[in-house]
């Protein structure tokens, strides 16, 4: 079975002496669960696995009956150490104080209970987090699988990768195109929005919500006003539940707004967002059009592929902590700027089709970026691109 690099990290924190709780945060079916599956086929000490997944959200006292087993079951087994793993901990409501309580006390009494825990809600974790766990936690995010696993994985070329994306789950479906999609759609993007949003945060248009993800998706890689997207949907919105919905599927992992670089300048919130998925089967799936008809549209598969860049740098801008961006100045626009202290990285996209853009020169006398690349057609071989970490660049 295909291990993700993560797996070597959390093994080397579980295996030294007890200090932080462990936080593994990521979308839904990028291999969390599987990742904590192998750690515990790999190591020597006793454990208990949990999932809230079927627990009401109201049972915080599920979360204390779990800890007292691990404590009860670490007696049993005469061990001087013990793993307590508990997965989709978000589900449940005020879970970082009772989490707090009972790892203070195990703190206090010297029990050796180490202690994992897995969430799919990036923004309901670090709430949590931040709320009750101050100093007392590491975390480790796992996001969509990169080019070079899926190919490491599934034996899969670039052009299958920039189609349908980074799901390991779906991989066997990809020869029955309309039955991957339904996949995507039924089992990930419903799934993920009902229960990772609708079920955990109050959202008063979930219809709207809806409406934007697909919306957005459709048109990642491309800059839109919020004002030109409330035109385009059936339920009424404005400018600020559309900001507030697009960051809860950010947090999710599904869809983000980038912002407009500024450089020095305090950043306007209302600039139109660049919608990007993060993962490009969140695009193909919702398309009507096939990964055949795609590929020989010299138009769409350029799309793809900007879409493709982009999901790699926001996944990756997410666990290497760099800030992205895109520029755009009447007619002069850079795809990504990536910023990581003070050192910016303007980056261009070519598929091949377009004409030849002068946003890079114009960006470059304004702002003196530390690089500019130039990905696809003339520069960087996408397939090349898409195999790097970003942060590599700096």
């Amino acid at each position: 079975m295909f291990e993700r690099i993560h797996l070597q990290t959390i093994k080397k924190r579980i295996n030294e002496p007890r200090k932080f709780i462990q936080v593994i945060l990521g979308p839904r079916q990028v291999g969390k669960t599987t990742m904590m599956t192998q750690l515990l086929s790999q190591i020597n000490i006793p454990y208990t696995f949990e999932s809230a997944d079927a627990i009401s959200a109201t049972n915080s006292t599920w979360l204390l009956q779990v800890w007292e087993t691990a404590r009860l079951q670490m007696k049993v087994s005469k061990t001087d150490e013990y793993l307590l793993v508990i997965d989709e901990i978000q589900k449940i409501n005020n879970w970082s104080e009772v989490i707090k309580q009972q790892w203070d006390q195990d703190s206090r009494e010297r029990t050796n209970i180490k202690v994992i825990l897995l969430g799919s809600s990036r923004l309901l974790i670090q709430k949590g987090l931040t709320e009750s766990l101050t100093g007392r936690f590491e975390t480790l995010y796992l996001g969509h699988w990169s080019y070079l696993e899926m190919q490491a994985a599934f034996g899969w070329g670039v052009e299958q990768y920039v189609y349908f994306g980074g799901y390991p789950g779906s991989a066997s479906l990809i020869e029955e195109e309309n039955r991957w999609k339904n996949y995507i759609n039924d089992a990930l993007i419903e799934t993920s929005i009902s229960k990772d949003i609708l079920m955990l945060t109050r959202v008063d248009k979930p219809a709207l919500l809806k409406q934007l993800f697909e919306l957005g998706s459709l048109y990642s890689g491309q800059i839109l006003s919020f004002t030109k997207i409330i035109g385009q949907l059936q339920d009424a919105g404005n400018v600020t539940t559309l900001a507030n919905y697009l960051k809860l599927l950010s947090d999710c992992g599904l869809l983000s707004g980038l912002e407009k670089y500024a450089g020095n300048v305090i950043r306007k919130r209302s600039s139109s967002p660049k919608f990007q998925v993060h993962n490009n089967a969140l695009l193909t799936a919702q398309n009507g059009t096939t990964f055949q008809e795609i590929r020989v549209n010299p138009k769409e598969w350029g799309r793809l592929v900007e879409s493709s860049v982009g999901a790699h740098l926001i996944n990756y801008s997410i666990s290497e902590r760099y800030n992205l961006y895109y520029w755009r100045e009447g007619n002069e626009e850079v795809d990504f700027i990536m910023e990581k202290g003070n050192k910016t990285i303007a980056l261009e996209v070519k598929s091949g089709i377009h004409s030849d853009n002068t946003g890079m020169s114009v960006f470059a006398q304004k702002f003196h970026p530390e690089k500019v690349l130039l990905v696809g057609t003339g520069g960087i071989p996408y397939a090349d691109f898409l195999k790097i970490n970003p942060i590599e660049l700096f």
